[in-house]
């Protein structure tokens, strides 16, 4: 039985969580700092709450602060894991953002910012963090936070829906570039969870509220805790074969 927990275990890894404040970043961080990660936890803004969570178990966590809107947030991140490890073992691209809006009132300035959050700094983070990966030939883990609407448009999120198209295919793409260097790449695509960032869908009195929680099997919404068990098995060896995959967290919606 030790020798399967073995697997799981995240014991002396180092773990860069981005969108590490709140929501489902924080709960990714409190999972794999329990399995042992030393978690660095990225936001724009203060991670004290994640932080408390973090030490309330005993498990180990800094602060990396950096603005992910701005390329220049690739070299400060490393620079700030750095002055601490030499390694990262593990890269979890979760930050994201999402503007409402039906599509004919979409603005350049609007879709550019949402693409560049979501799509264009997880590739250029993993290919910061996979440099040194291949450079020390030891490889590492890569998890992208992908989304249900990458597997379907959405409604009024036309920009959001694109750019997480786009991890979940910039996840396999990477994973046929990677897998060979050691490097396992895979995304998880999240359901309708109950995050600030669905506050709006959330409200009851929203007719939507009611037509997708009817859709969802489980006949619920889901939280932070429904991600920590696919984030750790995703960051630890028991996941090392398995690479390219995008893993539904959804309680059954896409299958109805």
């Amino acid at each position: 039985m030790n020798d399967i927990m073995n697997l799981f275990s995240l014991n002396g890894k180092n773990a860069v969580v981005t969108g590490a404040n709140t929501g489902l970043g924080q709960g990714i961080c409190v999972a794999l700092a329990a399995a042992g990660a030393h978690v660095f936890g990225v936001a724009r803004r203060s991670c004290d709450e994640t932080a408390a969570k973090i030490a309330a178990e005993g498990g180990q966590f800094t602060e990396v602060r950096a603005d992910l809107s701005d390329f220049a947030a690739i070299d400060s991140i490393l620079e700030q894991v750095h002055a601490h490890t030499d390694r990262i073992d593990i890269l979890v691209n979760n930050a994201g953002i999402i503007k409402r809006c039906d599509a004919i009132d979409v603005t350049p300035e609007n879709w550019d910012a949402v693409d560049f959050l979501n799509e264009k700094m997880v590739f250029f983070l993993s290919q910061a963090v996979a440099k040194q990966w291949v450079a020390d030939k030891k490889g590492g883990k890569i998890i992208n936070i992908a989304s249900m609407i990458s597997f379907f448009g959405g409604q009024t999120i036309s920009a959001y829906a694109a750019s997480k198209g786009g991890v979940a295919q910039l996840t396999k793409a990477l994973s046929n570039d990677w897998a060979g260097k050691g490097i396992q790449i895979n995304a998880i695509a999240p359901g309708y969870m109950a995050t600030d960032m669905n506050t709006a869908l959330m409200d009851p009195a929203n007719p939507r509220y009611q037509q997708i929680t009817d859709r969802i099997p489980a006949h619920r919404w889901g939280t932070s805790d429904d991600m920590k068990g696919i984030c750790v098995f995703l960051a630890s060896p028991a996941s090392d074969y398995i690479t390219g995959a995008v893993i539904p967290v959804d309680g059954g919606y896409l299958v109805k």
